[in-house]
């Protein structure tokens, strides 16, 4: 089934005159490498905040406000990636708002 939806996902590519993935420019194919490593990066810079809340059992001076609307950024964000068949985005953006959900829930037991 992998094979058959990456062959539909090539050939709709193809038919709309996107770019090729992985592009044939060595700069472009390095920013698309980039990309997936600043998802990582951002999911794993956000879970020390969680942690510090949990762990200290206190949210002094952490803004609900803030979270929330990461979270919800979060949430469009990974819609448009489901929309948009593009797992990197909706895989960062999935975990992005588990992680800011779980900060949200801790301020809410300990701000």
């Amino acid at each position: 089934m992998t094979q058959v939806m990456h062959h539909i996902n090539k050939r709709k590519r193809i038919h709309q005159k996107h770019e090729k993935y992985p592009h044939p420019n060595k700069w472009k194919r390095l920013l698309d490498d980039l990309m997936f490593v600043a998802g990582i990066i951002l999911v794993i810079m956000t879970i020390p905040q969680a942690y510090t809340i949990w762990s200290l059992k206190s949210a002094v001076g952490v803004s609900l406000l803030t979270w929330i609307t990461y979270f919800f950024v979060a949430v469009i964000s990974a819609i448009y990636g489901f929309v948009h068949e593009e797992k990197p985005i909706l895989l960062t953006h999935i975990s992005l708002a588990v992680v800011e959900l779980v900060i949200i829930v801790g301020i809410a037991l300990y701000g």
